[in-house]
């Protein structure tokens, strides 16, 4: 599959809310509502995007199919739960900490 240059806009109103558009449409093509909920959209980056590329936390090919299919892929915060799975594990003993 051919690589598609997409930007990454992250929202002012929630923490860890990102949209991902393709370069060449930018904002125009979105509904409104859509960026009414959003916020005014900050840009993070622009990168090639492929389906087998690394992603922090989304599945690439899911990326891939939402921004050539709906024009954009909106990536929801972590649950708590995904929060709490990222801290590093508690000691096995406290008596050896000063």
């Amino acid at each position: 599959m051919q690589a598609i240059t997409v930007s990454a806009y992250r929202s002012p109103k929630k923490d860890e809310l990102y949209l991902f558009v393709p370069q060449e449409d930018g904002l125009e093509k979105l509904p409104k509502e859509l960026l009414v909920m959003f916020g005014e959209p900050q840009h993070v980056i622009d990168f090639e995007l492929t389906p087998n590329r690394k992603m922090a936390r989304e599945d690439a090919a899911k990326v891939y199919e939402s921004v050539n299919s709906k024009g954009y892929y909106m990536q929801m915060p972590p649950s708590e739960v995904e929060k709490i799975s990222d801290y590093a594990p508690a000691p096995e003993r406290l008596d050896n900490i000063c």
